[in-house]
């Protein structure tokens, strides 16, 4: 009977399982804060309601609302159901309201968009001849302008006049006037080439040329959810411009409209013929707009100053670094009134450097053996400068201040991963933070870093998973054979025995510059606080992962160590992992697994590959499988061109088949945009031509993300399915 009743006691005390379809719920979804938009006033934000109904201000200072600014039960108006999107005019008093949008790739997309009276409550559609893409505000109130297939129109919102048509030469897979092309919008990170000048008098742009680029053409089905009813009966394709990497790239230029004589020029931009625009901004300067430009090496990167008026340009910065400049350091570049704050990784590390408009190094704001991560900004009546580093190591994330006297301090104290929302005159900010544990916390803090006010603690999310058999997620190093230091997390079933030698299953991305062992929530890959890894261990398995040389946050060196060889390191690595982890006494060493998702799925069929054979079987999904298939920016970034390094190209999963050891499930979506379904395609032809055997999941008309409807659910549970085969037998 004392037997009985302790057995009871334990199954008692024993927590809830998972189960599968919690993988893709919002059952272990954090709450966020996010849509958040600090307004002119430096005292308040707006951000969206619950339920996607209203638009609400709150204080810096006390984090309550204090009012709002559109409710969509008050409007009365059955055209905006729900909003999906906003954005606010420089005076405030009107809105930009998002609704129907169609996503097109990873950034760009389509909507109707409303403008919105905050004063009188008037609705009206930007356009009522079709959706519109990227509007833009002007600084001075007056007008809109957006993007409708591929050409520019202005709209004068304040005298409700037709709207003005900028160019006349957009066409599909030809021109495209203010947006990015496919590539730059995928490798730049952005879904807007046209800016204003700072008194609102011309509308400034970025014109791409991509008759020379050749096109992709993806097949499309019927499907369900969404049902595509016009394939029906035959198929049809979606074809697009998607340079290769050594191809021809679009041919870009810089032009300007003069808002009221309605002429337009072109301004004289110096670039190389094959080289690149990846930004265009505003400066606080009307005869001044910053154009960046890029050669297709993408070691230098040059900031010009571009009157609109004149069409003339100087130039202002020129950056050169060893190898490639990275592009987390252009897009985290500030333009402020009278200064431009410039990441660089130019002394072997990414800091921070402040010049002058005109181009004039002022000083250097920080240095040490360490990473700045997020630039934040430059408060230009103090001298100082927000930004978050590494510098308590690379799995963590703080947020610091730099004062123009050269002292440093630390505004974040907690050990974890920060972030940070600036008020726009830094006398407050939002505070995310987060550990490997703890789900993540929203705070209110002045600009010394003291918390005001608490506004989201996810205590419902951490009551949720106590309720559960989690694994403990934890952090730790490794040195591989050749002397490596290498950063891991772990998690560990929640009934874990290291008397006993557990399977494991090794996620890992390995990417150039990218970090997925950190001390946060966020890993993971479903995220959520490991949520699928949490599952694995549920079954019996650990599951690990490892950040290769290749991967951010550790310096330049070590970043780009892999420049012209993509793949033999990070897999080199990866392996050496595996036998580290085989030597652990908790460890079946024969039962180890790899997989991964795009470039991670590339890094599984290389270490797969790799020749040692310590895997018992991987997953590739969505793996670039030859960068001779893959586009021109990200590629020639980390490897030059074909032409230029045939030997780093011609090393790849490809070309490694005969060396492929254990069981191999490969996944991919048929009309993946970013890596085509043709690098699967071609991989398993040369899989079967080499008599190998493997496993393949096709998903109809889906993208690189692989998801809509259940086949999310679907995936993971195939995957699943597949370690329990593989690792149990």
């Amino acid at each position: 009977m004392i037997a009985l009743g302790l057995i009871l006691s334990l199954v008692a005390l024993a927590g809830k399982r998972m189960e599968i379809k919690d993988l893709t719920s919002s059952k272990f979804q954090a709450a966020s804060i996010g849509r958040v938009r600090p307004l002119a006033d430096g005292e308040t934000y707006a951000r969206m309601g619950e339920g996607a109904k209203r638009i609400e201000v709150y204080s810096f200072k006390t984090g309550k609302q204090i009012g709002v600014l559109l409710d969509v039960d008050d409007i009365k108006d059955d055209r905006v159901a729900s909003i999906e999107g906003f954005e606010v005019s420089p005076q405030g008093k009107y809105l930009l309201i998002q609704t129907n949008t169609q996503p097109i790739y990873r950034h760009s997309k389509t909507a109707t968009y409303y403008i919105y009276s905050v004063a009188d409550h008037r609705l009206a559609p930007l356009s009522d001849i079709g959706d519109q893409q990227t509007p833009l505000f002007s600084p001075d109130g007056k007008y809109i302008a957006f993007v409708r297939d591929n050409d520019i129109y202005l709209k004068n919102y304040l005298n409700a006049l037709e709207e003005t048509r900028v160019t006349t030469d957009g066409r599909r897979n030809e021109v495209i006037n203010g947006i990015p092309d496919w590539v730059n919008e995928e490798e730049f990170g952005n879904d807007r080439a046209m800016v204003f000048t700072a008194d609102g008098r011309y509308v400034v742009w970025v014109r791409y040329d991509e008759t020379a680029v050749k096109q992709y053409s993806m097949p499309l089905f019927k499907g369900l959810r969404p049902e595509r009813k016009e394939f029906a009966d035959y198929p049809g394709f979606y074809t697009y411009k998607y340079p290769i990497a050594g191809e021809q790239n679009s041919m870009v230029t810089v032009w300007s409209y003069d808002v009221i004589t309605h002429t337009k020029r072109q301004l004289q931009v110096p670039l190389d013929r094959d080289g690149y625009i990846p930004r265009i901004l505003m400066t606080s300067d009307a005869g001044k707009v910053a154009i960046y430009t890029m050669n297709r090496h993408q070691d230098c990167l040059r900031i010009y100053m571009a009157n609109p008026a004149t069409g003339q340009v100087q130039l202002t910065i020129e950056e050169k670094v060893d190898k490639y400049v990275r592009e987390e350091a252009m897009s985290n570049i500030q333009l402020t009134k009278h200064h431009i704050l410039l990441p660089s990784d130019r002394n072997g590390y990414m800091h921070l450097y402040l010049y002058d408009l005109n181009g004039k190094l002022i000083r250097q704001i920080e240095d040490g053996t360490y990473e700045v991560s997020e630039v934040y900004g430059y408060d230009e009546k103090s001298g100082d400068t927000f930004y978050a580093s590494h510098e308590k190591g690379a799995t963590e994330q703080q947020v610091w201040v730099a004062h123009k006297s050269g002292k440093r301090e630390c505004l974040t104290k907690k050990a974890g991963w920060n972030t940070a929302l600036f008020s726009v005159n830094f006398q407050f900010f939002i505070n995310g933070w987060s550990d490997l544990n703890t789900p993540p916390l929203y705070t209110l803090c002045n600009r010394k870093g003291v918390v005001l006010e608490t506004l989201i603690d996810n205590h419902e999310l951490s009551d949720r998973w106590k309720e559960y058999d989690s694994g403990k997620r934890e952090l730790f190093t490794l040195t591989t054979a050749d002397g490596v230091q290498l950063n891991g997390w772990m998690v560990k079933p929640y009934d874990f025995n290291p008397a006993k030698r557990y399977p494991v299953i090794m996620y890992q991305y390995g990417g150039p510059g990218n970090q997925q062992v950190k001390n946060a929530w966020d890993i993971g890959q479903a995220r959520c606080g490991a949520l699928l890894e949490q599952y694995l261990c549920q079954q019996g398995f650990l599951c690990v992962c490892v950040d290769n040389r290749g991967t951010g946050g550790r310096g330049a060196d070590f970043e780009k160590c892999t420049y012209l060889r993509l793949g033999q390191l990070e897999s080199h690595d990866q392996v050496e992992t595996a036998i580290w982890l085989g030597q652990q006494t908790f460890v079946d060493k024969d039962h180890i697994a790899i997989w991964g998702w795009s470039f991670g799925g590339f890094n599984t069929l290389m270490s797969l590959s790799e020749g040692r054979g310590v895997f018992r079987c991987g997953i590739a999904i969505a793996p670039p499988t030859s960068w001779r298939y893959y586009d021109t920016i990200y590629t020639e970034r980390y490897m030059r061109t074909p032409q230029e390094n045939a030997s780093g190209y011609d090393d790849s999963p490809l070309t490694r088949v005969e060396k492929l050891s254990g069981a191999l499930l490969i996944c991919h979506g048929m009309a993946d945009d970013n890596v085509h379904f043709r690098n699967t395609s071609e991989y398993t032809e040369a899989l079967v031509q080499a008599d190998k055997d493997f496993s393949q999941l096709v998903y109809t008309n889906r993208n690189h993300g692989i998801y809509g409807g259940n086949t999310r659910l679907h995936l993971y549970r195939q995957c699943i399915q597949f370690f329990e085969r593989e690792l149990k037998k």
